[in-house]
């Protein structure tokens, strides 16, 4: 991959965003009160969802909140949630990526089994490249593969075209991915 060019933080911001929504991903920048409105809108009525533990999300709160408007945090081993919300480790500009480590309150089925992954993050999170966040992981001696058991780069929503050349969307993962950027 080549380098990018030297990017201020508003820059790195505005290439993810570009990014992501050229892979079929929605992303919204908005303030935590907002975010639990964007979310109920998300949630379409439903009931339950898969989630990341709350240390594991830029949201302090978000359970008991959801809990207050009677929406439930399912077990991570429930394959009929239709929603996932989850943190990010970071984000990759130069593909408008996400990088997600599953581990300990933070079920890798989260980001899987539904059709819809409702992503949180904060702007602060968003790196130029994979090679940026390889650099980081090497100068703290890896630490996301120290306390995950797995770390994936979700690049938009899933998508295959493998059988008979047509785009198939939802075969291996969320058919949407929605991305809120908390102020």
């Amino acid at each position: 991959m080549l380098p990018l060019p030297e990017l201020g933080a508003d820059d790195r911001l505005d290439l993810f965003t570009r990014e992501a929504k050229a892979l079929g991903c929605v992303v919204y920048r908005m303030s935590r009160g907002e975010a639990l409105e964007q979310i109920m809108d998300l949630l379409d009525g439903e009931k339950s969802v898969l989630s990341w533990a709350e240390d594991h999300l830029p949201y302090a709160g978000l359970h008991d909140l959801l809990a207050s408007l009677d929406v439930s945090v399912a077990r991570p081993d429930d394959g009929e949630v239709r929603v996932g919300i989850t943190g990010a480790s970071a984000a990759l500009a130069a593909t408008g990526s996400l990088v997600l480590e599953s581990g300990a309150g933070r079920p890798r089925s989260a980001s899987l089994l539904p059709d819809r992954h409702i992503a949180l993050m904060t702007a602060d999170q968003v790196l130029d490249d994979l090679e940026t966040w390889q650099a980081s992981q090497k100068a703290l001696d890896y630490p996301a593969f120290k306390r995950a058991s797995n770390t994936v780069i979700v690049t938009g929503p899933s998508k295959t075209a493998d059988i008979g050349h047509q785009l198939v969307k939802g075969a291996h993962g969320p058919r949407e991915l929605h991305i809120l950027i908390l102020d």
